[in-house]
């Protein structure tokens, strides 16, 4: 329905898209301008128009490796709509220095891998023992303990505790710039650790009574896993000299990895620094100084940060419901609901429909009537509930056939206006209520086919959970570099259906003289 903007909420606009304007402005009179709506010269309408949107099946998979993992998720969600994911992490690892000697008789006594999940920095319980004996080769130090223990940043039952296990890959994982997808099983062999884990990570501390110096304090607060000391004495230790601890290409095929996993299919899923993971062994070898042999304590640590192969690996258990809704899907006529996940599942795809664009068309050639601002306004289906946060981040692409080959990229809009005062990609709107709206920006995209003839037949956009990265100089690193790999978000949207009041629109506000 149109109906006329009351000229507080024009110059609204005008103040929001101002340079928007500026940007489209012709000297002409019949161009859109500020001049137009001076002195009441020209009347501002918004009016909604249908959408066509529908349901981009992704297999379930998606890039994966290292260049798309800025983020690792480890865990397992399971619910109604979306059904069973599951996260695994596969990471090779490296010595930190090749041919290494070890010392004469060197003998195992831990290993320990160290998970720094993100967690909740303002939200610490703090526990002291005063009474704290720390033991040492040459005896017990007295000494005070202080434990703080965060909750890690969960998406799903957040109360559940789940069983971390690690593994050795037993698959050659290829090289750090090959592409890996989140699909693709690789096998692994013996558990060679496990921790039943809480939810929760520690930053320990630990000081002498006698002089209150440090004895230790956690490299950063994470999550400690023991792992068997036996496997790394036959593994590392046993090689001493050998050809498979020579060089890194020696050592990256005769250990080929880590496999981080849990146990259950239910819980939760957290993120973490695939860079940050920390692997210390720690032994004894025996050092002799003057004629005394002594049993020496020592640690090696291994490098798992860049320059090794990440690979993030997604199972998913859909439900009928789920499936159903996929497979008919139909970009003719649209989807009622459009089910919408990061990690590799579903992407929505939106087209504006003949009829829409024939109309804009008409009221721009015949009444002069120049599209001030276009937005896509999508809601939250209402049983998509409050029980799990709405999602904050999203990225929307187009899509065009150049020379016969798909193309994917930056929205007209984001290559042109993304400048402008005030502009933004979309907005959230009643984050904390059902239903939750977002509306995004595609004011240049419609203007370009409506008022500069653009073809727009094979193009539409899509629209996906994460966010678009930065490089390293702060501008957008590029269309297919997102946070979508990693993202845990999803959500179910209210899609093409004249039914429901809530159905997706194209909100167009316009002016005419």
């Amino acid at each position: 329905m149109t109906y006329s903007i009351k000229r507080t909420f024009v110059i609204f606009f005008l103040a929001i898209f101002g340079s928007v304007l500026l940007y489209n402005c012709e000297p002409d009179p019949d161009s859109l301008g500020e001049q137009l709506f001076q002195d009441g010269a020209a009347q501002g309408n918004e009016e909604s128009f249908p959408l066509i949107a529908y349901n981009i099946d992704n297999l379930d998979t998606i890039q994966s490796d290292a260049s798309r993992l800025n983020s690792a998720v480890l865990g397992a969600f399971k619910e109604g709509k979306f059904g069973m994911q599951k996260a695994s992490y596969l990471t090779q690892l490296r010595l930190s220095t090749y041919d290494p000697d070890f010392g004469a008789n060197a003998v195992v006594d831990s290993v320990v891998l160290v998970i720094k999940p993100t967690y909740a920095t303002d939200s610490v319980t703090t526990t002291t023992n005063e009474d704290y004996m720390h033991p040492d080769p040459a005896g017990n130090i007295a000494a005070k303990k202080v434990v703080d223990t965060y909750p890690v940043n969960k998406y799903g039952n957040a109360k559940k505790s789940m069983t971390i296990k690690v593994n050795e890959v037993t698959d050659f994982l290829d090289g750090y710039a090959d592409k890996a997808s989140s699909g693709k099983a690789y096998a692994y062999g013996q558990e060679i650790g496990s921790k039943t884990f809480d939810g929760n990570v520690n930053l320990v501390t630990i000081t002498k009574d006698s002089d209150a110096s440090s004895i230790y304090t956690s490299s950063a607060v994470g999550t400690r896993i023991k792992l068997d000391s036996t496997f790394f004495q036959n593994k590392i230790i046993a090689k001493k000299g050998q050809p498979e601890l020579k060089d890194v290409s020696n050592f990256i095929r005769y250990f080929r990895g880590l496999r981080i996993s849990v146990a259950e299919d239910d819980g939760y899923l957290m993120q973490f620094d695939p860079n940050g993971l920390e692997l210390t062994m720690y032994y004894k070898y025996d050092k002799t100084e003057n004629g005394t042999t002594t049993k020496t304590a020592n640690t090696y640590t291994f490098a798992l940060g860049s320059g090794n192969t990440h690979i993030g690996n997604y199972v998913y258990n859909r439900p009928a419901t789920y499936t159903a809704a996929i497979a008919a899907s139909n970009k003719d006529t649209g989807d009622k609901l459009l089910y919408t996940q990061g990690m590799g599942g579903a992407s929505i795809g939106v087209k504006f429909p003949k009829e829409t664009i024939d109309k804009l068309k008409v009221l721009y050639q015949k009444d002069k009537a120049a599209i001030i601002s276009a937005k896509i306004r999508i809601y939250t289906d209402s049983e998509w509930t409050s029980k799990y946060y709405k999602p904050t981040v999203f990225t929307i692409t187009q899509r065009d056939i150049v020379d016969g080959k798909e193309k994917f990229t930056f929205t007209n809009d984001l290559l042109n206006i993304s400048s402008s005062n005030n502009f933004s990609i979309y907005k959230a709107y009643d984050l904390d209520k059902n239903p939750t709206h977002y509306d995004f920006t595609v004011t240049q995209s419609l203007k370009d086919i409506v008022e500069g003839g653009e073809e727009y037949k094979d193009k539409f956009f899509k629209i996906d959970m994460g966010s678009f990265l930065l490089n390293s100089s702060g501008t957008l690193a590029g269309q297919q570099y997102t946070s979508r790999a990693y993202a845990r978000d999803r959500a179910v949207f209210v899609g093409t259906d004249p039914n429901n009041e809530n159905n997706i629109q194209l909100k167009v506000i316009y002016g005419t003289k």
